[in-house]
């Protein structure tokens, strides 16, 4: 999928639109976003060294599992319900391109549980379990 066939999927929007292209890979989803140098995320963060913040790499993946609902989202949004075992393990710059992939781990009823990674050049930024009530 690519970002336009993305917007038809997620309600997210330029500027928090944060997954350029997408597919599916078995049960999972693996997205692309490439972090521009002009991002609005990055111009203060920090000045003269921008490193991407911590909770847009966790939006990243978070759109990257919305994904993941397919058409149970046109009619519902998922909201955050809970971010766990988040960790950090390298700092994502403008001019990277983060890998993501999600995978659904369970359900129950409205809620969805599952979890993600983030990559640049195949090393981990960043994983963690997500979870969403569709609301």
């Amino acid at each position: 999928m690519n970002r336009q066939e993305i917007m038809t999927r997620i309600p997210h929007r330029p500027p928090m639109l944060l997954v350029d292209e997408s597919e599916w890979d078995g049960d999972c989803v693996v997205s692309r976003y490439t972090v521009k140098e002009d991002e609005f995320f990055t111009q203060g963060h920090f000045p003269g060294n921008p490193v991407v913040p911590g909770v847009i790499l966790c939006e990243m993946m978070a759109q990257s599992c919305a994904l993941l609902l397919g058409d149970e989202i046109k009619t519902k949004r998922p909201l955050y319900t809970g971010i766990d075992n988040v960790r950090f393990r390298y700092q994502v710059r403008p001019g990277d391109t983060i890998v993501l992939r999600s995978t659904i781990t369970e359900r129950r009823q409205s809620l969805i549980f599952a979890k993600a990674e983030a990559k640049v050049d195949g090393k981990l930024c960043c994983r963690g379990n997500l979870s969403f009530a569709l609301i």
